[in-house]
């Protein structure tokens, strides 16, 4: 299963922000299985760097990014992704286009996200960390 991450996401394992830590962590897990691959994109890991560093410093933040990308497949935002969310009428953040694009051109089957209103336009599920692993799929 393919499966992107949003920002929000990221930042709260960088940034060890509970509860939702105890939920992101465990998704992240997944990169060590066979069955899933995760991904995310260059938009979200400057959103996580962003507020990592303003916790923890631009070294540590630099070091906790490596380590996050080691266990990530990076999802391209191409000029397709750009020209299609300037297509799509229905999404008005900008931003969020971009990651859903880079998503569904990467092949994801589910955007793991707590912003999930966000994505109100999505072709995909769409679902909060907690109710992800709720499911018990690991």
């Amino acid at each position: 299963m393919k499966i992107f991450l949003d920002a929000n996401v990221l930042v709260a394992v960088l940034n060890k922000e509970y509860p939702l830590f105890t939920y992101a962590s465990r998704i992240l897990s997944l990169s060590d299985s066979k069955r899933f691959q995760l991904f995310t994109s260059p938009i979200c890991l400057a959103i996580a760097f962003y507020f990592a560093e303003k916790k923890t410093g631009t070294m540590v933040a630099g070091k906790k990014i490596a380590v996050l990308v080691s266990h990530l497949k990076i999802a391209p935002v191409s000029r397709d992704a750009v020209l299609k969310t300037i297509a799509n009428k229905q999404i008005s953040d900008f931003e969020d286009g971009l990651e859903y694009y880079s998503a569904v051109d990467s092949g994801c089957e589910v955007i793991i996200t707590e912003d999930k209103g966000d994505f109100y336009f999505s072709g995909i599920e769409v679902v909060g960390c907690r109710e992800f692993v709720e499911r018990g799929i690991f």
